[in-house]
């Protein structure tokens, strides 16, 4: 091997050293790209698969390519993993997969291989399935009740143990409260699913806990049990604030204040949380609808120049999705983030939970059938729909530079934003 080359595989070798690895849910942009950039938004480097290598709606991912991906990973970092990639090849397929519970966890072997390999921690989570999709909710059990058994054992760091979309009469919440009752230390059960990555890349990158203050828009509602998730919002706030490395405080400062906006008047909330940002670092989740930030509130806070300015925003998904995603970012960012990475995240979270969600989106529908979307037609309406909003100023200017359907429906998209 001459000098040349032995210099060049020196110098990749320095590139990945110290990367930290993230195995996601699926290829969705909100499970893949987003827990990604958070994870990278203090500068560090970030290795996660490809989207080719990760399941989406019709196929699962394939275990063996996964497996061969993770071994060729640096393994000076913990991992950062999503159960069911491995174990049924994705969120979906948990639900429908043929696999029996012993196949099931043969595939997920590989992740044990790693640990005692590499000696780092793994901090991991698999979920319960929502109904009525799930079609052997026992085997998934029998899986969870195992993954519990691995941590007692010490296999992983951490485990979270989530259910998904909990509507009425599902049975995910009692299942949870059983496996509370004999789950060991380190081992966190609650609502969630998208968002979970995100928040164990805050456990692994920032494990020291921070406070927090929550206020909310409609106290007297927070209380109230919420959609998707079978209990109160104040709960499901706690849940992701302990599972991304924060406590919860009602007296005394606090290192962040995240504000919930659960209804209201949006123009109040909006200079609300102008007033709070002169007093310290602030995140807004906006939960107030499912899927759809609230154009008025996010319009006067951009009005305000004060998007610009929050640790996070969240508004893309459920309730324990956007607070989720909200304190795993604010997390991190605490931590000291690069302020080029931060802004742009801010951006992508703007243009993706505001005006994509809350405009484009519904654009989109009325303009193409859903069952067309999926083709250049479709594609080429998205582009043409979405860049009617840009350019979108945040600290720096953004312009629109690509746009694209990656499950060729309408519920995500994916974009490239570039500053001015």
């Amino acid at each position: 091997m001459t000098r040349r080359v032995l210099f060049l595989c020196a110098a990749l070798l320095a590139v990945h050293a110290g990367a930290q690895t993230l195995v996601p849910l699926d290829s969705r942009p909100a499970t893949r790209v987003l827990p990604a950039l958070i994870a990278e938004v203090g500068g560090r480097t970030v290795q996660v698969p490809g989207a080719d290598l990760l399941g989406n709606a019709e196929r699962g991912a394939d275990p063996a390519a996964l497996t061969t991906w993770l071994n060729a990973q640096p393994a000076d970092q913990p991992l950062i993993v999503a159960l069911d990639a491995f174990a049924y090849g994705g969120l979906v397929q948990s639900r429908t997969s043929p696999l029996t519970a012993g196949e099931a966890l043969a595939r997920l072997e590989p992740v044990r291989a790693w640990g005692q390999r590499t000696g780092q921690p793994i901090y991991a989570f698999i979920t319960l399935p929502r109904e009525p999709d799930a079609t052997n909710r026992e085997r998934n059990l029998a899986v969870v009740r195992q993954a519990v058994e691995w941590a007692r054992q010490g296999v992983f760091k951490e485990l979270h143990v989530t259910w998904d979309d909990a509507l009425p009469g599902s049975p995910s919440p009692a299942e949870g409260a059983a496996l509370v009752q004999d789950a060991p230390e380190g081992v966190l059960v609650y609502p969630g699913a998208d968002e979970v990555l995100a928040m164990l890349a805050a456990r692994a990158l920032a494990p020291s806990e921070k406070t927090v203050r929550v206020e909310y828009s409609d106290p007297a509602k927070a209380q109230q049990v919420i959609r998707y998730e079978g209990i109160p919002l104040t709960r499901s706030t706690e849940n992701h604030a302990r599972a991304s490395s924060f406590r919860v405080v009602t007296e005394g400062p606090a290192d962040l204040t995240l504000f919930v906006y659960n209804g209201g008047d949006p123009r109040q909330a909006a200079v609300r949380v102008s007033s709070l940002l002169r007093r310290g670092p602030v995140a807004v989740a906006d939960v107030a609808q499912v899927n759809l930030g609230n154009t008025r509130l996010w319009s006067d806070l951009a009005t305000l120049r004060q998007h610009a300015n929050l640790r996070s925003l969240a508004a893309w998904g459920t309730p324990g999705n956007n607070l989720g995603t909200a304190l795993a970012h604010a997390r991190v960012a605490l931590e000291g983030a690069d302020p080029v990475r931060q802004d742009a995240l801010l951006a992508r979270e703007y243009a993706n939970d505001v005006i994509y969600s809350a405009e484009v989106r519904a654009a989109l529908r009325k303009a193409i059938p859903e069952a067309e979307l999926n083709t250049p037609a479709g594609q080429a309406k998205l582009l043409e729909l979405a860049r009617d909003y840009f350019p979108l100023r945040v600290g720096r200017t953004y312009t629109l530079d690509d746009a694209t359907l990656p499950w060729g429906r309408s519920f995500e998209w994916d974009f490239d934003l570039k500053p001015r």
